[in-house]
């Protein structure tokens, strides 16, 4: 048996025994139905981050890429960004489009991104572009708005930093990202779960920031499904500016509801200036479905017949 193989194996032993006492300790401390919600939410306890992020190592090559750090006056700290470059960019002396991505450190989402992005490149599916992501500190904090749920408040006793991390993006990342590198003004997002929840909050609150809007599984149940139930209104605030949104859910009970009555919502009341493409995933899991449509995402955002199109 390969090294690289037994790693992962290991990897996966860890992450199944530190799933399983976490959920355990949720399961007597909480009540059931909020204990699913945040088991399903990936954010149950730092242990579980940590076994989740080990397995990722283990899967993952590590892609050639640069990290530089910023100091955010919006934030009060210093964050870690991490950048895949296409090859193409040492090559030429052409600006390409943004990428972005919260859950973007090295030990989270960030490998296997760029090495998505990199294979849709090599083969021409996509057009070239920078990858930037941007790493956790208090994922629960910037990734949520405010919530007058109690229970919610239990799980993520520091919350309601989106709009904070929303400023630290716009005011601060932005300008950095186009001083250090060639970039267009074409800009993305892409994530999962409580980013997944950031990007659908940020596309109604602040739709002009960036131009595509990829979500997979957004946990959009936040603040008893507020983004859902006010998204009507949201959208009928939309400027002409053309905009791109991409969401799935998986089969996560506190998912698919949501996800499935903001798709009916966009049927009756998206702007004409909004594209938008809903993927339901009964078969995947709420832990399985970033993977399992990262690339459907990225191909009907970016590739050139759906540029050409829009």
């Amino acid at each position: 048996m390969s090294h690289r193989l037994l790693l992962h194996f290991a990897a996966y032993l860890i992450f199944a025994l530190v799933s399983e006492q976490a959920n355990q300790k949720l399961s007597r401390e909480l009540p059931s139905d909020v204990c699913e919600r945040f088991v399903c939410e990936r954010v149950v306890t730092e242990e579980v981050v940590v076994a989740q992020r080990s397995l990722s190592e283990a899967q993952d090559q590590m892609p050639e890429h640069l990290t530089f750090q910023l100091d955010s006056k919006e934030l009060n700290e210093t964050r870690t960004l991490c950048v895949w470059l296409p090859p193409v960019y040492s090559q030429s002396k052409d600006n390409f489009p943004v990428l972005y991505m919260p859950d973007g450190g090295l030990k989270e989402d960030f490998p296997h991104i760029a090495n998505t992005v990199a294979k849709l490149v090599a083969t021409a599916k996509i057009p070239a572009c920078i990858l930037v992501g941007i790493e956790n500190t208090q994922r629960r904090r910037d990734l949520t708005g405010p919530s007058e749920v109690q229970e919610e408040a239990k799980i993520a006793p520091i919350s309601d930093g989106a709009s904070k991390f929303r400023a630290f993006i716009r005011n601060e990342l932005f300008p950095e990202v186009d001083r250090r590198f060639r970039t267009t003004k074409s800009r993305s997002i892409i994530g999962e779960s409580a980013a997944g929840l950031f990007i659908v909050e940020t596309l109604m609150l602040n739709p002009d920031m960036f131009d595509n809007y990829i979500a997979m599984d957004p946990a959009i149940y936040w603040n008893n499904r507020y983004l859902v139930r006010s998204a009507k209104s949201h959208l009928a605030k939309f400027s002409d500016s053309k905009k791109k949104f991409w969401f799935a859910g998986s089969n996560a009970t506190d998912i698919y509801p949501n996800t499935r009555e903001l798709r009916d919502v966009l049927t009756q009341a998206a702007p004409a200036s909004l594209t938008w493409n809903y993927l339901d995933q009964p078969n995947e899991k709420h832990n399985t479905i970033f993977r399992a449509t990262k690339e459907k995402a990225l191909l009907w955002t970016f590739s050139p017949a759906e540029i050409e199109n829009r």
